[in-house]
């Protein structure tokens, strides 16, 4: 006589494979078409009006094609699945808090683990193992998790994972949107999954009220060259004056969208999978510490974490505006010394100009003599014009 756990399971193919993807840690699965995402239209007119900054790969004519026509991905392709694995959620960015000494800053809840692009692909690699095991033969395949031309939220929502929000992250209506998405492109033809057609967000403009730069648009669309995520991570060179006081304590990455969105509030689970678990001193980085890293500190501290994509000189010279900004709350004398070292040592143009905008900003006669003995030996131009501004103020 067969064991029940040794008898073949007849349940729908899809069935089995949702129960396998959720096994592997992707709490939402779903299976939608290759048909041309609907927000297609939306997001041409978006790159048309400039609001992706400088991340000119995403208007190249191979990257639209593939966005359009996800066959130019994978010919053979006749279905897809949506998935959505959790990381921590933060919790209330209105929380009462006082200021932290020493200074510290604030990383974005899906950048306090390993990154997840070491993470998801072997999980994919094993679901398709799994359906290929299933279905008896090879399928043709192609698997990506934001690494690849797809509208991976339009797809997602059309596989019934949740809604578009007004702050554009995918929102689950039980779990909230702390998920990173991930997709996979199989030769198979499975049955689709309904669209996820109701909108939860109402009335609501908590998110586009909270933003600190209002880089949120009325139709659903950011202007990614005033979010914080993108000034801090995807930015490479001088953030906009103008935009670094409202920068806040960020230093990379951004989480008050989605911290203010009722539907975190009351249902986001606070743990997300384990592997991106904070490691180190994040979510809360001592600010000085960070200031100190060598290129070498830099690369062994954040190996397999998502900080790296900013550069040691990236994430300086967010390091540099956070301490500007913290400076005249917190009193810590400690800025002054480490901002004042940044501008006269650091080998990254990039930091030392940021450095003195922040001496600039603490002011005072220390931070001017600081400057002014700077002004003296600098050789780039870049941080001369910092110094300059930062003197005539």
């Amino acid at each position: 006589m067969i064991a029940a756990s040794e008898q073949t399971d007849h349940s729908p193919l899809e069935t089995r494979i949702k129960v396998e993807a959720r096994r592997l840690g992707f709490s939402l699965v779903g299976i939608t078409s290759p048909d041309p995402p609907p927000h297609f239209p939306v997001f041409e007119k978006w790159l048309h009006a400039g609001r992706h900054g400088e991340m000119a790969y995403l208007a190249t004519e191979r990257s639209l094609q593939r966005r359009g026509d996800l066959r130019q991905i994978l010919p053979a392709c006749q279905s897809i699945l949506a998935l959505g694995a959790p990381y921590p959620a933060p919790g209330m960015a209105d929380s009462p808090e006082e200021p932290a000494s020493p200074p510290r800053g604030r990383v974005a809840s899906y950048a306090w683990g390993t990154d997840y692009h070491n993470v998801l692909p072997a999980r994919m690699r094993t679901l398709v193992d799994f359906i290929e095991a299933q279905a008896g033969y090879p399928i043709p395949h192609y698997y990506c998790t934001d690494s690849a031309p797809v509208l991976e939220r339009d797809l997602a929502q059309r596989a019934g994972l949740g809604w578009i929000g007004k702050n554009t992250c995918l929102i689950h209506p039980r779990l909230g949107s702390y998920f990173f998405l991930a997709e996979i492109l199989l030769g198979l033809a499975l049955t689709p999954d309904p669209t996820f057609s109701n909108d939860h967000c109402g009335t609501c403009t908590r998110c586009l009220e909270a933003c600190p730069t209002h880089c949120i648009l009325p139709d659903r669309t950011l202007d990614a060259s005033r979010c914080i995520s993108y000034l801090t991570i995807e930015l490479k060179g001088a953030i906009p004056t103008e935009l670094r006081p409202l920068i806040g304590e960020w230093v990379f990455g951004c989480d008050i969208c989605q911290q203010v969105c009722p539907w975190n509030v009351r249902f986001a689970p606070p743990q997300g999978d384990t592997s991106f678990a904070p490691r180190d001193d994040l979510p809360r980085p001592a600010l000085l510490t960070q200031l100190s890293l060598t290129s070498g500190e830099f690369n062994v501290k954040f190996k397999h974490s998502p900080i790296q994509r900013a550069k040691r000189r990236g994430y300086l010279r967010n390091v540099v505006v956070a301490l500007a900004n913290l400076t005249p709350t917190t009193g810590d004398p400690g800025a002054l010394t480490a901002l004042t070292g940044a501008l006269g040592h650091d080998p990254e143009p990039l930091v030392r100009a940021h450095a003195a905008w922040a001496l600039g900003q603490i002011g005072g006669g220390a931070a001017r003599g600081a400057l002014q003995e700077a002004q003296t030996v600098e050789g780039h131009l870049q941080v001369l014009e910092e110094i300059q501004a930062a003197l005539l103020k």
